[in-house]
């Protein structure tokens, strides 16, 4: 029995991050898992699925939009807070598995996720481990079916949000739309983003002209 975290969501603009954990015999999941970026949409919700059906036990983690826009607060260390949240509810003493580093040092990445966990883990941080560890890619899948989710949910409150992503016309297009109607960003915007300052400049730009 070994263990896999990964997370998805960390670079959007909009809503929570979400991190996974899975503990499950590796040879027991299904075929097909690996990284979530991957796998169309629908599989991956077939493959969430699955690996929960033979995983011993899932865990999954989220980090809302107030703990990322703390100024206490990075998101190198969240992402470990992120990872260490999940194991910390798939982990007992001496269980063995890897993580998905997610700093340019993958060891260090390992040894903060380590230290935030109760239970004495065997664990291994790697680059780009969502690709070569089958757990990794699931924990990938699951946590990504959680994010997808979640942006669904926040779709069904304000309309059509797009991914989340900065680089995503509907995203920046609903964020415009918002402080257009409402004359400030909704309450699922990452404030601290780079391109929620952009947008807010933007509307007092566009504001300015009008005189």
């Amino acid at each position: 029995m070994r263990f896999g975290v990964d997370e998805a969501g960390k670079g959007p603009v909009l809503g929570s991050m979400f991190a996974a954990a899975v503990r499950a015999a590796p040879e027991a999941l299904p075929d097909g898992v690996g990284d979530s970026k991957g796998i169309a949409p629908d599989r991956r919700e077939r493959l969430d699925g699955a690996i929960r059906s033979v995983a011993e036990r899932v865990a999954v983690a989220e980090i809302p939009v107030a703990r990322i826009d703390d100024p206490e607060t990075d998101m190198n260390t969240l992402t470990v807070a992120a990872h260490a949240e999940a194991l910390a509810g798939v982990a007992t003493d001496g269980l063995p598995g890897t993580v998905d580093a997610g700093d340019t040092d993958a060891g260090r990445f390992g040894r903060r996720v380590a230290d935030r966990v109760d239970a004495t883990v065997d664990l291994d941080a790697e680059h780009g481990a969502d690709e070569t560890d089958p757990l990794v890619g699931a924990a990938s899948i699951v946590a990504k079916v959680a994010r997808d989710s979640h942006v669904e949910t926040l779709a069904e409150t304000h309309g059509a949000v797009g991914s989340g992503y900065p680089s995503d016309p509907t995203t920046r297009a609903f964020l415009a739309g918002y402080v257009e109607r409402h004359g400030e960003l909704p309450d699922c915007a990452r404030t601290s983003w780079s391109t929620c300052d952009d947008v807010l400049a933007a509307a007092q730009q566009s504001t300015l002209g009008e005189f």
